[in-house]
């Protein structure tokens, strides 16, 4: 299941790539379990056209703003992740080994190389920027959920989060505040994500 750090590397990886740039080209899945609540025709339409202007993360949803709403927006479930093409997107999960008849270094971070199926059988929402960058949001198992939404945060579940862990920091005392009006055994408490 992708965690938040993952989640906060994808985002990192598109505000490094893809800011300013226009989409030019959109496929969406004909996925109804996993496009939540529009048409795959309505949502590429919607997008088409516009500007990347930030990435954006709370909990483990990230949604792109675009130049105007409404913005697509995902929830990467148990399996979804974001790929862009030649991007290692998250760096750490990479090892380097020494390949033992020759000096050269090989990596297995999550670059998508030329010889990897391009988009994904399992892509969802697959974009092409002006300058020939592709990114696409993949979910092998189907329990993300991809929406177009005019303001992700004013919408579950978005809205429904609590404080996100990295950018709304709680004091001690909050925290402790918080635990405080729980009546449940802490195991159970902290498993409650």
């Amino acid at each position: 299941m992708p965690e938040l750090p993952e989640v906060e590397a994808a985002r990192r990886a598109v505000e490094e790539n893809c800011i300013g740039k226009k989409i030019r080209k959109c496929v969406v899945a004909d996925d109804s379990k996993v496009i939540d609540g529009v048409s795959r025709s309505e949502f590429e339409a919607s997008v088409l056209g516009k500007f990347i202007v930030a990435a954006r993360r709370k909990g483990k949803n990230m949604w792109l703003e675009l130049d105007s709403p409404p913005f697509p927006s995902f929830q990467f479930g148990m399996a979804g992740a974001i790929y862009i093409k030649g991007v290692a997107v998250t760096k750490y999960k990479g090892i380097n080994c020494r390949n033992q008849n020759a000096n050269e270094v090989l990596s297995t971070g999550s670059a998508v190389n030329d010889e990897d199926e391009w988009p994904s059988r399992y892509s969802k929402f697959f974009i092409e920027l002006d300058d020939g960058l592709e990114l696409s949001f993949t979910d092998k198992r189907r329990f993300a959920r991809v929406r177009l939404l005019k303001d992700p945060t004013s919408v579950p579940p978005i809205s429904e989060l609590g404080p996100d862990a990295l950018l709304e920091l709680m004091t001690l005392e909050e925290f402790t505040e918080c635990l405080h009006k729980k009546k449940t055994e802490i195991k159970a408490l902290l498993l409650d994500q």
